[in-house]
Order: structure tokens, then C-alpha cells, then sequence
């Protein structure tokens, strides 16, 4: 097996249709230089000075023996690679003077032998290397290489990816299976794929060995790595927080995993450095393990909205079916993480199972951890609130908030991918697109009002007449579809894995029109997710809705029903979040009698017309915290 598909970097990808350019204007604009301003704020930036004594902590030490503060380097890796991805946008010299002038200081703070990590080179010089399990040193350098590469591909500068570079030769020095080396392996997944991508950018096979040799040793021998590591700092094994290694995925060789558990963002990490590898090595085993994880998360343990991991406690993943709505975790870095996943799948066969996911995360669980004035976020993605869960300005644990603003600005590179004669069109959206297929320049250009309407203009400009397959992605929510090429209407072609081919010679000035009806359609659960039991959820195209208390002031949200016979229509509103298109029904609500004390009554409580509004689930909370529903009771 080999990489059959290579997707279309988002610097090639203009995009100017309305939902995503707002978005991506948002973020330019508002998001990242608010993002440097809280890193300055909070005193990260100052760590990168490596002050000797270091401050007192400005995040004190958690239930489990560390502060956040472990993980500063990375939250400033995933700012620079943010600000790198809006500079291919749009320089901007503020931004990038800001940029240089952290680079300035990881030049400084670099030890001779090349380590970089400012905690433990200004808090802890003497414990490098000691903690794999819980302090994050590889996450961090994978995270700020990630970084590196972005702002060097963006601008051309290559100060801190030497630096970086510099880095990962002491990592590779430090951990192997060389005499000497250490056989271990981080406790939070990352620098697996940040490695993959150092080999992309530098043709270096080095860096894909060593990717590969992180997740090959993950759980490999016993005893233990993270076993053989505490007891050679002093600590106790046994006495480990989380109880056991399905927490950060070591718990078996990553070859024999087939259930998805632990923290979601670091396995979502993890499969995505296995997906790479699967491609790029032609390993056929890592590819059906992942494709035996992915079955498992989308079978068993995905929300509608592709949140990911139900349970605080972990961040992550319990048992089968377990979806609660209220306290459901669902971290906006998993739904993140799961899109990076789902595009290295995507691209192994281009198969739109991958798409599906890859779409209703963006669209739903990710989009919805960012606010439409590009300050605020949500860390946890709950499906319900009683109007108590709020977005926030900042965390002590910022993750979200760069790894939203990394994932909008580079959303043109999502779109397109391409194989052997073939341009694949995974998802729909106003962009102008230059993509070289074979030697042969083709200038695309996609007009649309999706996500709100499934009418697709594309026009392809190829520098000179070609042959090729365009592959154009029907999604698993459209129920029909018509192209048309030239005006001319085609024939209904069978799908190949959720895409259907057009394979021609191209001229300049060809035109396919795609339609993709939206109508509103119910959702129900499988009855084993019993959080679900009873209740519907509304999808129109790629967007699941909720109801918000603020749109439904007549009724308590807890108290309505939605008959099964209610139509429900969708309405424009321009005056509304932006512009959006809502729904509407009449459903029903409970008639509480405030005299009537009774708990419990043998005889239904009598019940009311009432008109039920739904907004777009990711748009939700920009109002103000109040009340929400995705999944509504069903009469």
C-alpha cells in the first residue's frame, strides 16, 4: 500500500464563501492576536526566558501533582502554527515580529545539547526525561515543531524550525533501542504526527523512523516503560492516578488495540500518527487497526455532533452507548483531533465514510468550542445545559483555544485532495483553488451558499486540456443528488464509496453544477444510548441544531415536546447569529400547575401548543449563557 491520496495544502485554497470566510476573517482579525495578548497576560510568554529562580507558579499544582503550566510550549507551538496559517492568508507584520520575537527566545533558551523545554530547563533542570508518563516534554516539542513547519512553509522563515530540528536530534539521540537509549515514549500523544510532518516538509526519513518507532514501542515490553520510570524516580507504580495505561493508549501494542479508550485527544493524536504512518510505511496491519478503531468510536462511542469522550474524569472515553447530553465532556480538541484522524483516513482510499465524519465534526462538535466574535470558547461541548455551562475568555488549560483557531484557519486545506489522475472534492463551500494534478496547473472554483444550501457551481480552468477523474463527494446525509455538466444534465452514476466520478477530457471554461437537497430530517438514537431514549434530534445538511432557551421564551425547554407528526420547516433569518437558517415547529408543552404539588398523578399532564425554534448547534451560547437541547423529547 501506498499514499494514494495527497490533500491540497490550504495555502493553494482561497476561500471567499460567506460561512468561511467570516470565520476565517474572525480569526485573522480578532482570535489570534487576542490569543497573544492572553499568553502575554498570563505570564507564558515570560517563561520562555527561563528565569533562574523561576517564579512562583501562577497555576498551582492539581489533584494529580502538576500544574498546567507543565504544558506552556505548546499552547505557544499551536499560536505560531495558528498565526503562521493566517499569515499564508494575509501577512501581517505584527504578527509576525511577535513570531520572531518568541523565536529569539527559544534561540536563548535552547541547552547546548539542543533540549528545549522551558519548564524544566528554569523549574527543574536535573529532571529531564524523568516523567514521560505525566509531563508532556515530547507533546510540547511536537507541538511547537508542528509550529515550526507552519510558520516556515507560511513566510519562508526557518529560524525556529533549526531549532526545532536541533530539538528532535536530542530526541532521537535520547530514545530508541541503541545501546544507551531510553525505551520510552510520551504519555500524551503528539509528536508522532508533528514527526511525520517534519518528514513531509524535509524529505528526511530519519524523522518518519522515529515517528514510527513511538508508536511501534507504545505498550511493546514488559515490564512496562512508565512502570520502569517512576520506580526509578521513586515513585510507586501502583499508585498511579489514573489506575491504568488505557488512559494515554499504552495499555497494549497499538497493533492489537480494537477498542478506543482512555483520553480522547490522545488517541485521536495516536491514530492519526498511525493513519500517516499505515500510508506512507504501506503497513496493511496498522491500516485495519485503524480501521478496526474507527468502526468502534463511530459504532459506539461518538455523540451526534461528532463530540468525542463523555466522562470528565478522564477527558475521555468509558463504555459502549454511554452518551449522556448534560455532562457529556466532548472537548473541543478531540473533535479537533478527530478531523485530523478522518482526512489521514480519508486520504488512504478516499472513502466518504471518512468525509461524513470529517464534515459533521467540522461543522458541529469543533466549530462549536469557538464564539462568533473569535474571543471566546468552549472547552466542553455538552449536548444539553440548563443554562449553567458558559464560554470563557481563557482556561488554565488553554488547548482548546489555539487548536480551534489552528483548525479555522487552515480549513481550505480540508477540501481537495489528489491521486493519480484524479481530483477528489471532499467538501463544499464558496474557495478558489489552484491545484497542480499531474504537471497540469486546474483552477477550481466553487460557488455556494453551504452549508445553508446544497446548490454547487464548480468551475475547472485547467492550464491546458486534460483527462482526469473528478471525484465529487456525495455526503451520507443526502438522501438524492443531480449534477449537471455544461448545463447539460448526466446520467445518475453509481457512487464509489460515497463519491461519484466524472472522468473526461477538461477544457478551460468547464462547468458541473451539483445539487444536494437539504430537507430538515429527525434523528434518533440507537435505544442502547439511553440518555437518547424517547427523544429526536433535527439535521439539515451537514448541521445539527439545538433549541436555545433565548428563541423559546414561552416554554421551558425541559417541558416541550415535538409531536411525531409536526412538520418542520427551515427559515432564512438574516437577523439572526449572523445569518443562519433556522427551523421551526409546533410542539407542545407540559402544563405545570404551580398549586399542584403532587410528584407523581395517575393521569397525563395536560399539555399546550407552543412554536419550537432550533439554531444551528455550533452557533449556540453567542447569546449569553441559557438553557439548551440538542435532543428533544419525542410525544
Amino acid at each position: 500500500m501506498t499514499r494514494n491520496y495527497t490533500p491540497v495544502r490550504f495555502t493553494a485554497v482561497s476561500i471567499d464563501g460567506e460561512f468561511w470566510r467570516e470565520r476565517l476573517d474572525t480569526v485573522l482579525a480578532r482570535t489570534i492576536p487576542s490569543q497573544y495578548e492572553q499568553l502575554e497576560g498570563n505570564g507564558m510568554l515570560a517563561s520562555l526566558d527561563v528565569p533562574r529562580p523561576p517564579p512562583p507558579l501562577r497555576i498551582p499544582v492539581g489533584e494529580h501533582g502538576l500544574s498546567t503550566q507543565i504544558f506552556w510550549d505548546s499552547d505557544i507551538g499551536k499560536w505560531i502554527e495558528a498565526a503562521s496559517y493566517a499569515l499564508a492568508h494575509r501577512r501581517d507584520a505584527a504578527i509576525e515580529e511577535r513570531i520572531e520575537r518568541i523565536v529569539d527566545r527559544y534561540e536563548r533558551a535552547q541547552a547546548p545539547d539542543g533540549y528545549l523545554n522551558c519548564w524544566y530547563l528554569s523549574r527543574d533542570p536535573e529532571g529531564r526525561w524523568s516523567n514521560l508518563r505525566d509531563c508532556h516534554e515530547l507533546y510540547c516539542a511536537g507541538h511547537l515543531l508542528e509550529g515550526a513547519i507552519a510558520y516556515w512553509q507560511a513566510t519562508g522563515r526557518r529560524r525556529l524550525l533549526d531549532v526545532m530540528i536541533r530539538y528532535v536530534q536530542h530526541i532521537a539521540s535520547m530514545f530508541g533501542r541503541g545501546p544507551g537509549q531510553r525505551r520510552g515514549y510520551c504519555g500524551h500523544q503528539e509528536i508522532e504526527l508533528a514527526l511525520v510532518k517534519l518528514h513531509h516538509a524535509t524529505g528526511e526519513r530519519a524523522y518518519l523512523d522515529l515517528a514510527a518507532y513511538f508508536i511501534d514501542e507504545r505498550g511493546s515490553q514488559p515490564p512496562h516503560y512508565y512502570d520502569v520510570e517512576a520506580r526509578a524516580r521513586g515513585d510507586d507504580p501502583a499508585k498511579y492516578w489514573f489506575g491504568s495505561y488505557e488512559y494515554n493508549q499504552s495499555h497494549r501494542p497499538v497493533r492489537e488495540q480494537d477498542k478506543v479508550v482512555g483520553h480522547a485527544v490522545r488517541a485521536m493524536y495516536m491514530y492519526t500518527a498511525m493513519a500517516d504512518l499505515a500510508a506512507d510505511l504501506g503497513d496493511e496491519r496498522l491500516k485495519r487497526t485503524c480501521e478496526t478503531l474507527w468502526r468502534d468510536v463511530t459504532r459506539h462511542r461518538i455523540y451526534l455532533t461528532a463530540g468525542l469522550g463523555p466522562a470528565a474524569a478522564n477527558e475521555g472515553f468509558t463504555r459502549d452507548y454511554d452518551l449522556p447530553n448534560d455532562t457529556a465532556y466532548a472537548e473541543t480538541c478531540a473533535s479537533v483531533a478527530l478531523i485530523f484522524w478522518a482526512q489521514r483516513m480519508l486520504n488512504l482510499d478516499c472513502d466518504g465514510a471518512y468525509a461524513d465524519v470529517l464534515e459533521q465534526s467540522l461543522y458541529n462538535g469543533a466549530l462549536s468550542g469557538l464564539s462568533r466574535d473569535g474571543t471566546h470558547y468552549f472547552y466542553q461541548n455538552p449536548l444539553e445545559s440548563d443554562g449553567t455551562h458558559g464560554r470563557w475568555t481563557w482556561h488554565p488549560c488553554p488547548c482548546c483555544t489555539m487548536n480551534i483557531a489552528r483548525l479555522v484557519a487552515s480549513v481550505g486545506g480540508y477540501f481537495y485532495s489528489t491521486g493519480r489522475d484524479t481530483l477528489a472534492i471532499h467538501l463544499y463551500g464558496g474557495n478558489t483553488a489552484d491545484i497542480d494534478l499531474g504537471g497540469t496547473r486546474v483552477r477550481l472554483q466553487q460557488q455556494t451558499a453551504y452549508p445553508w444550501d446544497g446548490q454547487v457551481r464548480i468551475s475547472l480552468d485547467p492550464s491546458a486540456p486534460a483527462r482526469f477523474r473528478l471525484r465529487l463527494r456525495i455526503p451520507g446525509w443526502a438522501r438524492s443528488h443531480a449534477l449537471k455538466l455544461n448545463g447539460a444534465p448526466l446520467p445518475s452514476a453509481p457512487k464509489d464509496r460515497g463519491y461519484v466520478e466524472i472522468d473526461r477530457t477538461w477544457t478551460p471554461g468547464d462547468v458541473v453544477e451539483l445539487t444536494l437537497p437539504m430537507p430538515v430530517e429527525r434523528v434518533y438514537a440507537d435505544p442502547r444510548v439511553r440518555a437518547d431514549v424517547g427523544r429526536v434530534a433535527l439535521k439539515r445538511g451537514p448541521l445539527v441544531y439545538c433549541a436555545e432557551q433565548v428563541d423559546n421564551p414561552d416554554a421551558p425547554l425541559d417541558l416541550v415536546r415535538l409531536p411525531a407528526a409536526a412538520r418542520i420547516e427551515s427559515a432564512a433569518r438574516q437577523d439572526l447569529l449572523g445569518g443562519i437558517v433556522s427551523l421551526v415547529a409546533e410542539g407542545e408543552v407540559a402544563l405545570v400547575d404551580p398549586e399542584d404539588a403532587r410528584l407523581y398523578r395517575t393521569a397525563r399532564v395536560p399539555k399546550r401548543p407552543v412554536r419550537l425554534t432550533a439554531v444551528p448547534y455550533y452557533a449556540w451560547a453567542n447569546r449569553g449563557s441559557n438553557a439548551m437541547q440538542v435532543w428533544i423529547a419525542e410525544d
